[in-house]
This record gives C-alpha cells, sequence and structure tokens, in this order.
C-alpha cells in the first residue's frame, strides 16, 4: 500500500493541472510505484500466491492504461515511459 505522503507527491510530480488526481498518467505513475513495491514484497515471499494474483491485475490495468495513452496521446506516453522506466513504447 501507498502512504498518502507517496500518493500526494507521485500526484503532484504527474499531474497536468492543480486538481489533477484521476488523468491516465497519474493513474499509471501511482501503478507502477504500486508494481515495485509488490514485486520487492514477492522477491521475498516466493510462495504469497494471492499478492502474486493482484500483482497481475495490476500490471493488466496499467497495460490498458498505457495501450488508452498510446491511442490518444502518444507523446504524453512518450514522456511517461521516460520519466517511469518502463518499457511501453509506441
Amino acid at each position: 500500500m501507498l502512504t498518502r505522503e507517496e500518493k500526494s507527491t507521485i500526484i503532484k510530480k504527474f499531474a497536468t493541472s492543480k486538481s489533477d488526481t484521476g488523468s491516465p498518467s497519474v493513474q499509471v505513475a501511482l501503478l507502477t510505484n504500486q508494481i515495485d513495491k509488490l514485486v520487492n514484497h514477492l522477491k521475498g515471499h516466493k510462495t504469497d500466491n494471492h499478492s502474486r494474483r493482484g500483482l497481475l491485475k495490476i500490471v493488466s490495468k496499467r497495460r490498458r492504461l498505457l495501450n488508452y495513452l498510446a491511442k490518444t496521446n502518444p507523446k504524453s506516453l512518450q514522456d511517461l515511459t521516460s520519466t517511469l522506466k518502463i518499457g511501453k513504447t509506441v
């Protein structure tokens, strides 16, 4: 789980306006942070299948958001993937 402070700093960094909390770029950034935390957890707990399933759901949701960004705003996708260092390209 992300703490309130972590979440607010990520939102401030990727928001397009002051009141933006739900744009695809913000959602992808939040999901990426959550994925990183779960991956680190699963490295230590190899048999935690419930968390592994949750990780797969989160990765799938992030992939769908990235596909949406690729269709609607490829420039934004390129900037986001380079900032987050994730492998999705146009």
